[in-house]
């Protein structure tokens, strides 16, 4: 097949990515020998560099294609979805982000382990991380598909392919040290390559004499498609969206990478600021493609058609080129960190010990989870070839509304309420899930319902998130006897600066030469 022009450029810009991402995530990882380096990157990541890999991997092609669509076919009702991904880490700064990076755990199964003092809790959280994950990953992997084929005509499973070969290589040769820097390139990427062609093409709207929207698409809760209770729908949405932030399992587990909790505190405000940047700039696509392109471009696309839309020749072609290859650096990067979450989980909770056992060979940590690794890449990669396309934004805040229900009153009640006991937890991550899931079926099915309850499905947190609270609250008020009987000391350490960084561990979970013994509280491998 004879490749166009735009073909040819947008190949070779994604082609430019891919290379990157692997020498960068490879180069050096030799040394990675230990187990903080797969998990935490040694707990030694800057303040700096951390808020932009965790900006490169919160930034999924969800925020990089989604956030402008919708903002094409919703309006500026729309705004409130960058607004509520932004403020999770506002939620994450004041409540979560220093004491999680106390705890010493490696996971979210660590933290509720270590917390609750029981293990009881590990299998619920351990299966929570693992399906967030895949509700998530799954239509990431087709949405790099769907760019790959809509930019250069390639077969649907290119895309999910070359990403998982990518992740499957960057993950498995260092794990969260391969990943980081690769990360945070990644974000400043994603970020130019969505600037340029925004400041090119908003110069031209200036020079064609500022050309307004629609008034119906400007004005708030009058745009088609706006359903019942629109001011319900819309704060329910952006609290959905604020706590589901603070429970995503591979959001925290970057902050397991600070070295201790003052930089983990300024990591996140750091990252507030870098993706307030990024969403200043998303929804101008989608004013500037209600304008120049109408209904001619399906929303999902508007991003990387809105070059050709305004421009024609080399210009155009050169912008989408960069549009291009930063959507699937988008994908790469979260994908990168879904698969570290997932694989941790699947190493600790099911692979470590078991894994000798069933194949009859001595294989060390760090094997076991480059294993690990294999399996949370190949068996989303799998999924995802073998279901029609979901709709990217719509099953990404799924998975943010389970995490709201479930991890989020775990997190906050776990670390600011002693009263919280082991039924309680555990209860209240049942009922979380539950709702979640059962949210998501009708979501998928979508039976016929009244307006009013259309709303409450479409947008429950308003609802679910305190019903989860309370659940956890009430059942805990029950079953004082569950109550873990070390939580006062928990609670202290959880909120006391740390004198000194917690050392890195050796592959067979001992604290390297020379370095003082392991905190109580970290998880030995």
């Amino acid at each position: 097949m004879t490749l166009s022009g735009s073909t040819a450029l947008s190949a070779l810009s994604i082609l430019l990515v891919c290379v990157v991402t692997v020498v960068l995530g490879t180069r050096g990882t030799g040394s990675s020998r230990l187990t903080s380096d797969f998990y935490v990157a040694r707990r030694a990541v800057s303040s700096r560099r951390n808020a932009s890999a965790i900006a490169g991997e919160y930034l999924s092609g969800a925020s990089f294609l989604g956030v402008a669509g919708f903002v094409h076919r919703g309006g500026s009702d729309m705004l409130w979805f960058p607004l509520g991904y932004t403020a999770g880490y506002v939620v994450l700064l004041m409540l979560v982000a220093a004491p999680l990076r106390r705890s010493g755990a490696y996971t979210l199964p660590d933290f509720a382990h270590g917390r609750l003092e029981t293990s009881l809790v590990r299998p619920l959280a351990s299966s929570l991380v693992i399906g967030m994950g895949l509700v998530y990953l799954v239509p990431l992997l087709q949405g790099a598909g769907n760019v790959l084929r809509h930019v250069t005509g390639a077969p649907p499973w290119v895309g999910p392919a070359v990403v998982g070969v990518i992740v499957l290589v960057n993950v498995a040769s260092g794990g969260m040290s391969a990943i980081t820097g690769v990360q945070a390139m990644q974000y400043w990427l994603k970020l130019a390559t969505l600037a340029i062609p925004a400041v090119v093409l908003v110069g031209l709207w200036i020079h064609d004499g500022r050309p307004m929207v629609a008034s119906e698409w400007a004005q708030p809760q009058v745009w088609e498609g706006t359903t019942s209770l629109p001011i319900y729908t819309t704060w329910s949405t952006f609290i959905g969206l604020a706590l589901g932030t603070m429970g995503l399992p591979h959001v925290l587990v970057r902050f397991y990478t600070n070295p201790d909790g003052r930089s983990a505190r300024q990591t996140t405000v750091n990252v507030v600021a870098l993706l307030g940047v990024f969403y200043l700039i998303a929804p101008i696509y989608g004013a500037l493609g209600h304008i120049y392109a109408g209904g001619q471009q399906t929303s999902s696309n508007v991003v990387l058609d809105l070059p050709m839309a305004r421009l024609e020749g080399w210009p155009a072609l050169v912008l989408s080129a960069l549009l291009a290859g930063g959507a699937f650096a988008a994908f790469l990067a979260t994908a990168s960190g879904l698969v570290v979450s997932i694989a941790g989980v699947l190493d600790q909770d099911f692979f470590r010990g078991r894994l000798n056992r069933w194949t009859g060979f001595d294989t060390k940590p760090v094997q076991t989870f480059r294993v690990a690794t294999v399996v949370a890449v190949v068996v989303p990669v799998a999924i995802s070839l073998s279901l029609s396309n979901l709709p990217l934004l719509d099953t990404v805040n799924l998975a943010f509304g389970i995490a709201s229900t479930t991890f989020g009153p775990l997190l906050i009640l776990g670390i600011w309420w002693r009263r919280l006991s082991r039924v309680g937890a555990i209860g209240g991550l049942i009922f979380g899930a539950s709702v979640g899931v059962l949210l998501g079926v009708l979501e998928a099915i979508q039976p016929p319902m009244p307006g009013w309850l259309e709303a409450l499905v479409s947008a429950p947190a308003l609802w679910s998130v305190p019903l989860s609270f309370a659940t956890v609250m009430a059942l805990s008020l029950l079953t004082p006897g569950s109550i873990p009987p070390h939580t006062r000391q928990i609670l202290r350490q959880l909120h006391t600066p740390e004198p000194r960084a917690v050392p890195d561990l050796d592959v067979a979970g001992r604290p390297e030469a020379g370095r003082p013994e392991v905190a109580s509280n970290e998880v030995a491998k």
